[in-house]
C-alpha cells in the first residue's frame, strides 16, 4: 500500500518511525489566497492615514516604515457596476495624490484596487487595477499617464470581465517536507544528507551551499507585497546586499513594476509557482502549468531565464522535482528560517538568525512580514560582524 511520509529537513540524519497510512488530501485547485503571517502572534495593525476630502471606495491607507522611508498601499474597493478603465484610472489618481496631502514626507504610494464582490486579499483574484507612483515622479505622472507612456500602471486585458475568485488558504511556512513513498523517502534522505555534508547542487537540488566558506544566501519567498516590497529593496540598496526573490506569478502580474525595479537593483529571482499553491497533491499538468506559466511571466517581464523554484510551504514529491528539472530549474531550500512569517517579534526573530548562522546557510525570509522587515538591518549586521558575507543562492550555484 503507498504511503505517505513526511520528512522535516532539521531531522536528516535521524530514523524515520515508521508511519501508519495516511490518506491523500484532496487536492486543492489553483488560487490559493496568498498567506498572511497567521504565525504565533497577530500581525500588527499598520497606521493608516486618513484621505481629505474622503475618496469613494478608498477602504484603507496603510503606511510602513523601514526606519528611512515610509510608504503608502491604498486599497481600493469597486463595486461591479462602477468598474470600468475611465472610473479606475481617476480614483487611483485621486488616491495617490490624496495619501501625498495626507503625508508630504511618503517616499512612494501604491494602489491596489480590487472588485469589492470578489476581493480575497493579496492572492485572491487579481486586481482591476495597480498604481505605483514614488515621490520623483509625482510632478509628472499625469501627464504620463495620459500620454500613455507611464510605467508603473498595470490593467488587466479586460477590466470589466471578472477573475474567478481564488480558494482561500491560511497556511504558514514551515521546514520542507517530503511526500512521497518510503522508497523515494530513502533516496530523499541521502540526497539530503550528502548535501548538507558537502554543500552545492545535488541532482538540481541545493540544500546548503559551501560549508568552508563564509557567506550566507539571503532569500525572500512570497514576492513582491505592494506595500513591503518597496520597503525590502531600499533596506537591501542601503545595505549594499543582494538577495534571491522567490516570486509568486499571480503577484508579478499585478505588480510587474516592482520586478523590473528588482532586476535594476541587481538581485536574482526564482519560481515560486503562479498560484502559490501547494504542489504534491495536483496533477502532473498542473504542477507544470504552474511552474511554465510563471516561467514565461518572468522571463517576458525580466528577458532572462529563471534559473531556481522554491516550492510553496517546502512541500515537494519526486514529481515536482522531476518537473522542475524538466524546465530548467535548480530546487532551492533553506537551512535556516528565523520565523520571521510567523510574528514571534523582532529581538527573537534576530536572536534565531545569529544562534543559527553557518557557512553556506540559506536564509529564509518573507517580503510581507512585518518583523522581517524591521530586523533586516541588524540581521544584515549581525553576519557582517561575524565575518559572513551575504549573497544570492546563485553564488552557491556556480
Amino acid at each position: 500500500m503507498r504511503r505517505i511520509l513526511l520528512l522535516s529537513a532539521a531531522m536528516l540524519l535521524s530514523t524515520a518511525a515508521a508511519q501508519p497510512p495516511a490518506p491523500v488530501p484532496p487536492v486543492t485547485p489553483p488560487g490559493q489566497v496568498q498567506p498572511l503571517a497567521p504565525g504565533t502572534r497577530a500581525a500588527p495593525t499598520l497606521p493608516t492615514l486618513t484621505l481629505t476630502p474622503a475618496i469613494p471606495g478608498v477602504r484603507k491607507v496603510e503606511v510602513l516604515g523601514n526606519g528611512f522611508i515610509e510608504v503608502a498601499h491604498a486599497l481600493v474597493l469597486l463595486p461591479a457596476g462602477e468598474v470600468s478603465p475611465q472610473r479606475a484610472l481617476a480614483l487611483a489618481v485621486q488616491s495617490v495624490q490624496g495619501a501625498y496631502r495626507a503625508d508630504p514626507q511618503l517616499a512612494e504610494v501604491d494602489v491596489s484596487m480590487y472588485r469589492a464582490e470578489t476581493y480575497r486579499g493579496l492572492g485572491g483574484p487579481l486586481p482591476v487595477l495597480t498604481l505605483s507612483v514614488p515621490r520623483a515622479r509625482l510632478r509628472t505622472f499625469q501627464s504620463e499617464l495620459t500620454a500613455d507612456t507611464y510605467d508603473r500602471l498595470w490593467t488587466p486585458e479586460n477590466m470589466e470581465l471578472p477573475e474567478p475568485p481564488g480558494t482561500p488558504a491560511h497556511e504558514p511556512e514551515r521546514l520542507p517536507v517530503f511526500v512521497g513513498t518510503p522508497a523515494e523517502l530513502q533516496k530523499q534522505r541521502l540526497e539530503q544528507s550528502l548535501a548538507q555534508a558537502r554543500g552545492g547542487v545535488r541532482g538540481g537540488l541545493l540544500f546548503k551551499g559551501n560549508p568552508t566558506g563564509r557567506q550566507v544566501a539571503l532569500t525572500f519567498d512570497d514576492v513582491p507585497h505592494p506595500l513591503y516590497f518597496p520597503l525590502v529593496l531600499d533596506l537591501l540598496r542601503r545595505e549594499q546586499a543582494r538577495a534571491t526573490f522567490f516570486i509568486i506569478g499571480r503577484n508579478a502580474e499585478a505588480y510587474p513594476y516592482f520586478i523590473r525595479d528588482m532586476v535594476q537593483a541587481g538581485h536574482e529571482f526564482g519560481n515560486h509557482t503562479y498560484h502559490h499553491v501547494r504542489l504534491p497533491h495536483l496533477t502532473d499538468a498542473q504542477i507544470r502549468a504552474e511552474l511554465q506559466s510563471t516561467n514565461e511571466l518572468l522571463t517576458r517581464l525580466t528577458g532572462e531565464p529563471v534559473r531556481f523554484f522554491r516550492p510553496p510551504g517546502g512541500e515537494y514529491s519526486e514529481r515536482v522535482l522531476n518537473i522542475a528539472r524538466s524546465l530548467g530549474l535548480t530546487t532551492v531550500f533553506w537551512t535556516d528560517d528565523p520565523g520571521d512569517f510567523q510574528n514571534p517579534g523582532v529581538e527573537t526573530v534576530e536572536a534565531r538568525f545569529a544562534r543559527h548562522l553557518r557557512p553556506g546557510g540559506i536564509i529564509l525570509l518573507h517580503d510581507n512580514a512585518p518583523d522581517g522587515l524591521a530586523a533586516l538591518p541588524d540581521l544584515l549586521k549581525a553576519a557582517r560582524e561575524k565575518g559572513y558575507r551575504a549573497v544570492p543562492a546563485g553564488a552557491f550555484v556556480r
